[in-house]
């Protein structure tokens, strides 16, 4: 009885700390009396609490800022940008990018890795690896890492840290965290939390941690690339679903009897709006070319490029319709490498949006695109182990960071 209570104590403080630190990473620069009033703590408390977190590299204080009162002026405090850091992953279909961020998600390095000929898992999760060591030789020696995030190019299980299916690399029922935990053991990276998700969720995530706006919640991020999914923020947290298959829109069915999907039904969001919808855009399998080439078309105003960029676009109009519709969001955030094409894809895909809401008289739902750019999922992915680490109550269906020795699932 008094271990389980000195254990609820102890999670209780760890709650108190973390709500500290987010606070601050949202409010930079108050002081120990205004966190306290913020969070609902006492002062002796947050003084308590503020020293240890100081000592261990999360926060740090800066010069005195005079305010005209008498007696002595307070400190403000913000999150320590250099001391702690987070590694964020993205597993693309040809490569792996990797970013070492600060607590606020500023990106301090980054590598990319190419696959080569070799696209299974075991092989990729080797790439990935080493791409992760990498980065942390090139950071220094006494910086920490408080945790590592994966975003992965499919419905994942967080909890149990499985690749359900990732359709356009053939896996399947992949226990990734498992084998990622595995490759890292004997580096300096072992025994780092790790975390992993839905790539598309990641960059959610980054959003809502590293980029927070007001009136910005439910948040809607829209990942264009050789896949397309969504990650959904309602309330602050992540919609994940019973089986992390929550925010795969790419496969809601637009068109019936459509072009074959990757995931093999007819008709899918992502087999209309992204890049193979612009590679078969003739209807001839000989004109298959890359997102580069495309773009090269576009400048070169290529009427048969213009004409499936124009269509990816307005089936992304109706794609964000239907998503405006079921989830009423106050931010659609759009990433992606396809988005990167600019406004022939993005002008016919706002203005049927647009089109649809003066329809039913509404407004225009609020659209942008995502600051982070080519980092995005990789930013997310850091984000995601900012996300489950300063949540220490956040359930998950079993355990959140995993481990080398965790239950591998087929």
């Amino acid at each position: 009885m008094q271990a389980e209570a000195a254990g609820s104590q102890q999670l209780l403080k760890v709650i108190n700390r973390m709500a500290l630190v987010r606070h601050l990473c949202a409010n930079p620069g108050l002081s120990r009396a205004d966190l306290a009033g913020a969070v609902g703590l006492t002062k002796s408390t947050v003084s308590l609490l503020v020293r240890e977190l100081i000592g261990e590299g999360w926060l740090v204080e800066r010069e005195v800022v005079a305010t005209g009162d008498l007696g002595r002026r307070p400190t403000p405090l913000f999150i320590d940008p250099s001391r702690l850091l987070l590694l964020g992953a993205e597993v693309g279909i040809e490569s792996v990018r990797v970013v070492a961020t600060s607590l606020t998600g500023e990106v301090q390095a980054c590598t990319v890795a190419n696959y080569g000929a070799a696209r299974t898992a075991k092989a990729c999760i080797a790439s990935l690896a080493t791409a992760l060591v990498k980065l942390r030789r090139q950071l220094d020696a006494d910086q920490q890492i408080l945790g590592i995030g994966v975003g992965l190019p499919g419905g994942v299980n967080e909890a149990r840290g499985v690749l359900h299916f990732a359709p356009n690399l053939g896996w399947r029922d992949i226990p990734f965290g498992t084998l990622l935990a595995a490759k890292l053991q004997d580096t300096t990276l072992a025994g780092v939390p790790l975390f992993i998700q839905n790539e598309a969720d990641v960059a959610a995530l980054g959003e809502m941690e590293f980029n927070p706006a007001p009136a910005s919640d439910p948040l809607l991020y829209v990942s264009i690339n050789q896949g397309l999914g969504a990650g959904v923020i309602v309330g602050d947290r992540l919609l994940t679903g019973s089986r992390g298959f929550a925010g795969e829109v790419g496969h809601m069915v637009l068109q019936l009897n459509g072009p074959r999907c990757s995931c093999g039904r007819r008709g899918c969001a992502e087999a209309l709006i992204a890049t193979r919808a612009m590679l078969h855009g003739s209807g001839d399998e000989a004109a298959l070319r890359s997102l580069a080439e495309v773009r090269v078309h576009l400048v070169d105003e290529d009427a048969e490029t213009l004409k499936a960029v124009n269509s990816a676009g307005r089936y992304l109009g109706v794609l964000l319709q239907n998503l405006a519709t079921a989830y009423d969001p106050a931010c659609i955030v759009l990433g992606g490498s396809v988005v990167e094409l600019g406004e022939p894809f993005l002008k016919p895909a706002l203005d049927t949006l647009l089109d649809y809401a003066a329809a039913a008289s509404l407004p225009q739902p609020s659209v942008r695109t995502s600051m982070f750019g080519a980092n995005a999922v990789a930013v997310g992915a850091a984000a995601l182990a900012r996300y489950r680490l300063t949540r220490p109550a956040l359930p998950l269906a079993d355990s959140g960071a995993i481990t080398a020795d965790a239950e591998e699932t087929a």
